[in-house]
Parts: structure tokens; sequence; C-alpha cells
């Protein structure tokens, strides 16, 4: 009875979207933020026995099967290792967000139509995450999505309209490639369920189709996780959304939208090639290397961190397109880094934003004095995302550059090397201008901001701090299971199909 538990991470968010957005115009503020709340606590406490069940099952995955039909016939959810560790970074990240967001979401009129979008969002996040075909990770694909495009415009300013539309643009010509890509497929093995898709390709030779739909997914998926050379639309889209939309996307969404669907593709349907994983590779030190780059001469707080989003991005693909248990333990340990990290970067941004009303670096200098928790919070997140020892991203950073060298890809390595440097540099850039030197005369009346958005930040960087704990052997199945759902390849197939009994 324990997979019953699977369709529970989409009918939450989608239950309470509706009631949000039926009960919005007459409740009680209150009222929809303590929903919201439970909501996202449900979420976090069933990822967390999620990882339980997945830990207990000794590597089998959970199979939900929607109306009782099997696979491939019937639509199936599945649970596994790498689904578990997501659905726990996704609703981590939606749990703290929507704390913060109970103080300042309210600068914004229309909150229930935020609640019920956020709703709307996450639903289609742990969607992709769970579902078993291919059909439906593009519906859920477009849920988030169509969410996400109304999110980032949700304050109505002229650039925030701009960003959304130059968003759904090119959030469509991705969605366009990934249909074309799966219609391939499907006329080519007569399935849509990803574990009889793999078993089909595993038996048929595919001399054009698996290349032609590889490259229709990279641009795809690609543009969704933000990749260079697609990832133009983000630059623009981060800084104009609300701080605790910003954090959604960098945090998870193009994590989940585009790197999770990626990995999940190429490894549990296709099984990997050298030239895929060649590809993930240079995608991802290109990514690393230009995001941080143009990241250095901006002083727009919030158009930093989105360059920054690209930059760790590219780490992240770099260790899973290695395709060694090294490589893809860093992977995947940077996403759930990263995760944690920029989120409390882009609610920092928010907390300053809310409290001083500028976005620009040279016009902010000496907040340490009024906003210590913000300064401090800052503080610990730069040193994590510039992987300085022992926070979190220190730790992920150096298990890829290692793996890096132990694959024989030493410029891989020299090249995560000088992108955490010039991270570094970025962030003392941050730290100098936005919290130390003298406070300016305009902020002296300034204070802290308020405590719901402050609980927020504390807890992300409580997890900055003690996340290398996660390696330990207590601890590291967490991560270590995911890891070995990618490493067991198409195997997937015959995991999948076992467990309904075929």
């Amino acid at each position: 009875m324990n997979n019953t538990l699977i369709p529970f991470f989409v009918i939450i968010p989608l239950a309470s979207a509706f009631l949000i957005s039926f009960i919005g115009k007459f409740a009680k503020r209150i009222i929809i933020d303590a929903l919201s709340c439970v909501s996202y606590l449900l979420l976090f406490v069933f990822s967390l026995y999620a990882v339980s069940l997945t830990h207990g099952a000794g590597g089998m995955p959970l199979v939900y099967t929607v109306g009782g039909w099997a696979p491939p016939f019937g639509i199936s959810m599945v649970l596994d290792g790498l689904a578990s560790f997501m659905l726990v970074t996704v609703n981590l990240i939606a749990l703290c967000v929507i704390i913060f967001s109970l103080r300042y979401m309210e600068r914004y009129t229309g909150k229930p139509k935020f609640h019920t979008l956020f709703a709307l969002m996450v639903a289609g996040m742990n969607g992709v995450i769970v579902t078993g075909d291919l059909f439906n990770l593009y519906v859920f694909l477009e849920i988030a999505s169509l969410s996400s495009y109304a999110l980032v415009a949700f304050g109505t300013e002229a650039e925030e309209l701009e960003a959304s539309f130059k968003y759904a643009i090119m959030g469509s010509v991705a969605a366009s490639f990934i249909f074309i890509g799966i219609a391939f497929l499907y006329g080519f093995t007569s399935t849509l369920n990803m574990a009889d898709m793999a078993h089909v390709l595993s038996n048929k030779p595919a001399t054009w189709v698996i290349p032609f739909v590889s490259v229709l997914f990279f641009m795809g998926f690609g543009l969704k996780a933000a990749l260079v050379p697609f990832h133009a639309w983000l630059p623009d889209a981060h800084p104009s959304a609300p701080a605790s939309i910003s954090a959604m996307l960098s945090g998870v969404l193009i994590k989940t939208l585009g790197v999770y669907a990626l990995a999940r593709i190429f490894f549990n349907v296709f099984g990997i090639t050298p030239q895929q994983s060649s590809v993930l590779m240079f995608l991802g030190a290109l990514s690393m290397l230009v995001a941080v780059v143009l990241a250095l001469s901006q002083w727009d707080l919030k158009r930093l961190l989105a360059y920054h989003s690209i930059s760790q991005i590219g780490y992240v693909v770099l260790g899973i397109g290695l395709a060694t248990p090294l490589g893809i333990l860093g992977g995947l340990f940077h996403l759930f880094n990263h995760s944690v990290f920029k989120s409390l970067l882009f609610l920092n941004s928010g907390a300053i934003d809310y409290v001083v009303h500028t976005r620009d670096l040279k016009e902010m200098s000496g907040l340490k004095e009024k906003m210590p928790v913000t300064a401090q919070t800052n503080l610990v997140a730069s040193l994590s995302i510039a992987g300085i020892p022992p926070f979190n991203g220190f730790w992920s950073k150096l298990i890829i550059i290692f793996a890096c060298i132990q694959s024989g890809h030493g410029g891989y390595a020299i090249a995560a090397v000088v992108g955490s440097l010039l991270t570094l540099a970025s962030f003392m850039k941050v730290q100098k201008f936005a919290f130390l030197g003298e406070l300016k005369e305009k902020n002296k009346n300034i204070r802290e901001a308020p405590l719901s958005m402050t609980v927020a930040m504390v807890v992300l960087a409580v997890i900055c701090i003690g996340g290398g704990f996660l390696l330990l052997p207590s601890f590291r199945f967490f991560i270590s299971e995911a890891v070995q759902v990618l490493l067991n390849g198409n195997e997937y197939s015959s995991l999948v199909l076992g467990a309904v009994g075929r």
C-alpha cells in the first residue's frame, strides 16, 4: 500500500490551488497563508517518508498504476531513489519560500493568485519527478512552465511583462522541441511509458532516431535548464520576478524541468552513450565559465545571481555528464546544495529590496549594521556558492573536480577551479558593496526584514553549514540511492516492469 503515497505529491498542491482560488476572494489572508503552509509542510514530510520507503525497498522502485491499468497501457507513477531525492529538494525549497512569502508578497496585490499559481508550479514539478511516461512528463512540464510565466509577470510592471513574454516564447520553443522528440520516440517504439520504451529501445536498433531525438532533447531541456548557449531568457526572467519566484526558478524549477528530465531520459530510457556524455560535459563546462564571466560585470544584484544560476547548473551537468559514480554523486549533491544556497541568495536579495527598495549594489553599502541576519546568511550563502570549506558547496565541487581528474578530464577540473575562483571574486564584490562600508544616509532608519522572512533565510543558512554531513555513512543513502538509479541505466525498465509483475 506504500505506493498510494505517490499521487499525493500532485494531488496536494492541485487541491491547494483549487481551494485557494475558490475561497481567495472572501477568505481572510491568514486562512490562505495557513492553508499554503500546511500544504507544503505535508509535501515535505511526505518527501522525507518517500526517502525512507525507497531506502527500505532495496533498490526496487514503487509504482502506482492510475486506475489499476498496468503499464504500458495505463498511466503509471514511479518512486525510486532519484525521484525521492528530487522530491525532498523541491518541497524543502517550496516550504522555505512560502514562509518567506508570507510577508514579502504583501507588497503585491492579488496574493491569493500568487498562492494558486505557486501551488500549480509545485504540482507540475512534482508531477515531472514522479511520472512514469513521457507524455505526462510533457504535460506536467507545461503546467509548471505556464505557472512560472505568470509568476514572473506577477508585478505587472513593464520590465516584468517583457521578461515574462521573452521567457514564454523561449519556453514554448523548448516545449516544441521536446514534444517533437516525444512524437518521434512514440512513432518508433509505439509506447509512451518510459520503462516500456527503454525495453523496446534496448531490443530494437535505432540507427537514426536516438541521435535525432537526442539533439531535440538537448535543445529543449537545455533551454529549460538555461545551459549556455540556450540561456538568453534567464538573465531577464529571474531578476524581474518577485524574489520568492526567483528563488523557486533558480533553486528548483530549472533543475527539475531541465537537468532532472534530461538525466532521467538519457540515462534511464536511452542508456547514455559516450557521445551524449561528451555533449553534457561540454555544455556544463561552457555554462560554468561563460556565465560566471558575465556575472562579474553586473551591478544589479538579482541579475548577478541569475548569471550565477547558469554557471552553477554547469557544475551539475558536468558532474552528471561524466557518467561515473563519483561524477554523478558530485553532480546530484551540487544540485541539492545549489538549490539551498541559491534560493537563500535570492531570498537575501528579496529582503534587501523589501527594506532598501533597490537592487543596485552601488545604492546599498553598510547594510550589515541594520540587517545583521540578512548579512550573515548572505555571507554563508556566498561562501557556499564559492566553494569555501566547510560549507556545503565546497564538498560537492570538490567531488566534481576529483571525478574529472579520476576520469581523465583534467581540463574540465581546471575549468571548475577557475569557475570557483571567479565566483568568489563576484561575491566578494557583493559583500563589499552591499554589506560592508559606511551606511548611506538614506538607509539610516531601515530595519531588519520581518520575522517570517528571516526564519526562512536562517533555515537555509543552517543547511548550507551542515550540508556536508549528508556525505557521512548514516545519511549518504539519501544521495547514493539517487546515484544508483542513474548508474543502473536502462535497467530502469526491468526494475519498473518487474515491480508491476511484467
